[in-house]
């Protein structure tokens, strides 16, 4: 079983299709090389050539990979992860806002909702109860500003199942409790406001596939930040934002356009037994991680 975890725009996921099967070839042979030497023979052409069998290869060490090689693990499978960087967690799942969601943002019935403005809290709180989230509750301005006196707000949703997590501890437990149950590895408290959004491109699909973005932020975007973040923090004092850190959110919809749930593909889409793709793992995938993990394992081991 192959599992690959990706985001791409549809351009770059066709591209990245196409270009797959020879990278992973490379990627496999490198990786099985550093990992086992001694299963290497010599042939009559005096050529090194790696040998290795495992039940499972996992293709990247971000949140979701690591829960599925968890869940894989778990279930009596030998499994190997690949990841092109020199430790887990160096993407996407280190670049993002460790937001736990408890899926009031997301319309009902979609993988979204179910792995995790006064007219917009009354939205989101609709959205939230017909996902079953317990504990959703309006509070008035006052309460809210009793509970948390920096605030200003005319009206709250209060969501106790929401919160923030460290997803570094998170992967960093899940590492271990993988490696516990034979899964190899192949390498290398402030106050957060954000994230403001920058659409991208001119980005080629090599740099994208070994992970070469610009990360630095401009200490010039606090400047947009100020304003929006006074409305609910009026007593925000000038110079007291620094940067902070940038990701890349793996969109499968472009600017003005709906957003589009999580994709999974098995092999009744692409007709290639044992390999499933996992695409457009954006926010909330840190959230629905384990449970993305656990509908892998389930659906797809035979």
């Amino acid at each position: 079983m192959l599992t690959q975890v990706l985001g791409r725009n549809p351009e770059g996921i066709k591209t990245s299709s196409r270009c797959v099967h020879q990278r992973l070839k490379n990627f496999v042979a490198s990786a099985v090389r550093r990992r086992r030497h001694s299963s290497c023979f010599l042939s009559e052409k005096t050529a090194w050539v790696p040998k290795e069998k495992v039940d499972c290869v996992v293709i990247g060490a971000g949140v979701v990979g690591l829960t599925v090689a968890r869940a894989l693990a778990l279930k009596g499978r030998e499994v190997l992860v690949l990841e092109s960087a020199p430790t887990f967690g160096t993407g996407t799942s280190s670049r993002n806002s460790e937001v736990i969601h408890a899926g009031i943002y997301y319309p009902r019935n979609s993988l979204k909702a179910i792995f995790c403005e006064v007219p917009m809290l009354n939205n989101l709180m609709k959205f939230g109860i017909q996902n079953g989230v317990d504990g959703l509750r309006m509070m008035e301005g006052l309460e809210a500003m009793r509970r948390e006196p920096e605030l200003q707000c005319v009206k709250a949703l209060f969501s106790p199942l929401s919160g923030i997590v460290d997803s570094h501890s998170l992967m960093l437990s899940l590492v271990g409790e993988a490696e516990n149950h034979r899964t190899t590895f192949s390498y290398n408290s402030t106050v957060k406001f954000g994230p403001d959004v920058e659409w991208i491109d001119g980005v080629d699909d090599i740099s994208s596939f070994l992970n070469k973005f610009e990360y630095s932020v401009s200490p010039n975007r606090a400047k947009q930040f100020y304003p929006e973040i006074r409305k609910y923090y009026p007593n925000l004092k000038d110079g007291s934002l620094k940067p902070g850190y940038a990701g890349i959110r793996p969109k499968l919809s472009g600017p003005h356009q709906p957003p589009v749930d999580f994709l999974i593909q098995g092999e009744d889409t692409h007709g290639m037994p044992g390999l499933v793709n996992l695409l457009g793992i954006e926010s909330p995938g840190l959230t629905s991680s384990l449970a993305i993990a656990e509908y892998i394992s389930t659906k797809f081991l035979s």
